[in-house]
């Protein structure tokens, strides 16, 4: 697998650039709902709709977390990609003895409380208007052998153009126990959540 690095003059420019691409290319973004920080490590999952989903979460970072943030990326992309190894991102390569790794990687990441890893457990890029969010094996073991006060934050991201030429992004965010989650299903709490997203943002639309 490929490990990341934060690089002294890289992951400034990179913050710099989210904050630039961001309001170059979107007309407002919405953050809805409340971050409640523990002081402990974060894992955030969220849908994976867009090539803008890493910088989205990477805004309410800089908003409302502020932490060093981490994100796992398929070694295709990061080779193809290869400046998000010094923003934060590492690898996964599926099918691969690497997977056991990657997920190694990151319970050890989330071991350090200034950290939030952004995980995206459907794998790839799927459509916005897919309301069955299925999820790839790996974020079972992770919930499973994290530390029991780890933070963990659902986030589910819309684009809605509306009446402008630029789209609006809606962000819907809430907060999960690590042990609530072990008790349960991982992916069925998240679709619960991320429907209950849908509907908010579709009665916006209307």
């Amino acid at each position: 697998m490929i490990k990341t690095k934060h690089h002294f003059i890289i992951y400034p420019l990179f913050r710099w650039l989210t904050r630039y691409l961001l309001k170059r290319n979107f007309t407002s973004i919405s953050i809805n709902g409340n971050f409640i920080d523990n002081g402990k490590a974060l894992l955030v999952i969220s849908n994976h709709i867009s090539w803008w989903d890493g910088f989205w979460v990477e805004y309410i970072n800089q908003k409302i977390i502020h932490r060093k943030m981490y994100f796992m990326m398929l070694e295709d992309q990061l080779k193809k990609h290869w400046y998000f190894q010094y923003t934060g991102g590492y690898s996964i390569k599926k099918k691969s003895k690497d997977i056991i790794e990657s997920i190694n990687y990151t319970i050890q990441l989330l071991k350090d409380h200034q950290n939030i890893v952004l995980m995206f457990p459907q794998g790839e890029i799927k459509s916005v208007y897919n309301n069955i969010i299925h999820f790839e094996n790996g974020i079972n073991r992770i919930i499973k052998d994290c530390s029991p006060d780890l933070q963990v934050l659902f986030v589910a991201c819309f684009p809605e153009y509306l009446s402008d030429p630029k789209p609006n992004v809606f962000i819907y965010l809430k907060n999960y126990s690590i042990e609530n989650l072990r008790k349960s299903n991982i992916e069925s709490e998240y679709n619960l959540f991320f429907n209950e997203a849908l509907n908010m943002q579709k009665s916006k639309s209307i």
